[in-house]
């Protein structure tokens, strides 16, 4: 919804291995067809987050995100500026683009297997969306109340891997930035993401004023000479 800040030295490591992981499911899945009508390594994807549903015996703050991209994935990561404390899996996976709410869609059967450091900075997921505009929707937690500043604010890297005359090939799209969380009033950063921030006005001071609120004005300066009456 949003499309890179530098991120957490732990997403990186994590990023790397969730490529290893797609190739791995990549030469495992003998028919993983390349989507000829999109350029995997410049996929568009869009997202949002939103307040999530409450976990039975959790009382951390849940973080429910969905997105969808123009062509099929093998595994994405969503990389956060605040400690995770908990990640959902599986996310599910429906049929048909869909943007926050409940997913418009009938579920499919491709589906994500998800894991993280706990705590940490990124949720990462391997598996397989077969086609672009899968609706993949899922949960994270976090430690503090989620419209809180900072509010958490997820960038999305998105991964595929493919068999493309005989030979696997490796493809990375992103980062897509899913924005901060909808549904929560608005602050001094309303209007901004991470990829793109809103600047924060600075009120200046007034200048000191008189009672009546106008400036003072400078006292007159006397002369030395003085005047005689006539």
């Amino acid at each position: 919804m949003h499309a890179i800040n530098p991120v957490h030295r732990k997403a990186t490591w994590w990023l790397a291995a969730l490529v290893g992981c797609t190739l791995a499911l990549a030469l495992a899945t003998p028919a993983v067809v390349h989507a000829e009508e999109s350029n995997p390594n410049n996929y568009s994807c869009l997202g949002g987050i939103a307040p999530g549903t409450p976990e039975v015996g959790s009382e951390e703050q849940q973080v429910a995100y969905v997105f969808y991209c123009n062509g099929p994935i093998t595994g994405y990561q969503l990389q956060a500026q605040i400690p995770l404390t908990g990640v959902q899996s599986p996310p599910l996976v429906t049929a048909g683009a869909s943007v926050l709410g409940a997913p418009t869609g009938k579920p499919t059967t491709d589906t994500f297997s998800c894991s993280g450091e706990v705590p940490g900075y990124a949720v990462n997921c391997v598996g397989l969306a077969k086609q672009g505009y899968e609706t993949i929707s899922g949960q994270f937690a976090i430690g503090t109340k989620i419209c809180a500043e900072p509010r958490v604010d997820p960038l999305l890297t998105v991964t595929y891997a493919y068999l493309e005359k005989g030979v696997v090939t490796q493809a990375i799209s992103g980062p897509f930035d899913l924005g901060r969380p909808s549904g929560c009033p608005p602050s001094a950063f309303s209007g901004g993401t991470r990829l793109n921030p809103k600047p924060v006005a600075v009120v200046k001071k007034s200048k000191k004023t008189g009672k009546k609120g106008a400036a003072k004005k400078p006292a007159k300066k006397t002369t030395g000479k003085t005047t005689s009456k006539k």
